[in-house]
């Protein structure tokens, strides 16, 4: 039972750092990169669709971004749905290709992403300790019920902390880098 809940804890952590990830993957640093685009939603004949489903995304240049459409008509779509995302870029198009130029980030600007992706960190973090004390309720609730000894709790307790130790540890790994990475120049 200590490892099934020791289990299902790790499984959600590791959910939790997944997610990390994928929000760091949308916060966008000076390089093109074509995750930066999985997230924005086209109106592909009344149904939203992702973008990576409706035209291919590849990366032309460092700072340059390419977007072919699979059908010609969805070129105007693609470029109204690029600006209005939350990302501040300005596409063109070239017939049926879109240049999505990479603005290169201001100092200021940079140092806002930084904070941002400190928050996204701290969110995880708790979400990590979320978990724990949930599995440590899970255990009080075995070890009242008499299923486990007191040792026991402590125990799996000890290894739960270990895991999210772990985890945290993780967290702050992954923090370093996107900081590193977004005030490259």
């Amino acid at each position: 039972m200590i490892d099934d809940i020791k289990k299902d804890a790790a499984t959600r952590m590791g959910k939790s750092l997944d997610s990390l990830q994928d929000q760091f993957g949308r916060i966008r640093t000076g390089r093109a990169h074509t995750s930066l685009l999985d997230h924005v939603k086209v109106d592909y004949y009344g149904n939203a669709s992702v973008l990576n489903q409706v035209a291919k995304i590849a990366i032309e240049d460092s700072r340059t971004l390419t977007v072919t459409p699979w059908e010609k008509d969805m070129v105007a779509p693609i470029e109204k749905a690029i600006i209005n995302s939350d990302l501040g870029l300005n596409p063109s198009s070239a017939g049926t290709v879109i240049r999505i130029p990479m603005p290169p980030l201001t100092e200021e600007r940079r140092k806002d992403l930084v904070r941002v992706v400190r928050q996204e960190a701290e969110n995880a973090r708790i979400s990590v300790r979320n978990i724990r004390r949930d599995a440590n309720g899970d255990l009080k609730e075995l070890q009242k019920e008499k299923e486990i000894s007191e040792d026991e709790e402590r125990k799996g307790q000890d290894l739960i902390q270990k895991a999210t130790d772990e985890y945290i540890a993780k967290v702050d790994e992954l923090l370093k880098g996107k900081e590193a990475e977004l005030m490259e120049v």
